[in-house]
């Protein structure tokens, strides 16, 4: 009977990578702490531009100016550096952090003009907004909620683009093409069998079964690694795995 479990079983070796974005915005080194921040950018600027729309109810070209002030002078003010993992989560920390710049920038009337701020990365903001035109704007009830599952989708994203990225290199395309039929194929139509898979890429039933194992396997490892880059502790680490992917971490 084929796993067709995505994150495939309920326990995993601790990822290799044990480098953690979150401790290294405090680095001394310059390089260190930008790459940290550029780890944290990429996997929090959609969930932050989100949320200033839903929650703040900000414009796009508000929200896009927004966002990239707020991770400007989280970098240049050093926001990140008084995160303790003891009292929340990273993102919870951040999503205060984020309110807080919010509510200074309207108490100080401060116009920010658009395209004013430096460009840290660059943003695919209309991906972003295209994505909240099937999100009711209007309703903000659970914009937290929705904060979260936001990041979970960034995360899953990031970890997907790594793992494409590495099938590339290890010319395992084939690999990653049968991944994403059959176990990302969001269509209402009946999942494909083995079977009727081996059939369309030309393989056999336990050439299909031995790659998607294969590729399931990376694609957890990388996800984990990821999981790991965003979280300060090693307690924090295992306690999000088994939250977010609903796996024990050994």
């Amino acid at each position: 009977m084929p796993d067709d479990t995505l994150i495939g079983g309920s326990q995993d070796q601790f990822p290799l990578t044990r480098w953690s974005a979150i401790v290294a915005v405090r680095s001394e080194n310059a390089e260190e702490r930008q790459r940290s921040f550029a780890v944290l950018i990429a996997a929090y600027w959609k969930p932050v531009y989100k949320y200033l729309r839903l929650k703040w109810r900000k414009s796009n070209e508000d929200a896009k100016d927004l966002t990239q002030g707020f991770f400007t002078q989280a970098l240049e003010k050093g926001y990140f550096q008084n995160y303790d993992a003891a009292k929340a989560r990273f993102r919870t920390f951040l999503r205060a952090c984020l309110d807080g710049y919010v509510a200074n920038v309207h108490k100080a009337e401060q116009r920010l003009k658009r395209g004013g701020h430096a460009q840290i990365l660059s943003l695919d903001f209309e991906s972003a907004e295209g994505e909240l035109q099937h999100i009711e704007i209007a309703d903000t009830e659970n914009v937290e909620d929705y904060f979260e599952r936001e990041w979970q989708r960034s995360l899953f994203s990031l970890a997907l683009e790594a793992l494409r990225a590495e099938c590339a290199v290890k010319q395992r395309q084939t690999h990653f093409q049968l991944f994403a039929r059959y176990d990302l194929d969001e269509s209402e139509a009946p999942r494909l069998t083995y079977e009727q898979l081996a059939a369309e890429f030309g393989l056999s039933v336990s050439n299909v079964t031995n790659y998607l194992a294969l590729v399931r396997r990376e694609f957890r490892r990388i996800l984990l690694e990821k999981l790991r880059e965003l979280t300060a502790t090693d307690q924090e680490f295992h306690q999000e795995a088994r939250a977010v992917l609903g796996v024990t971490v050994q």
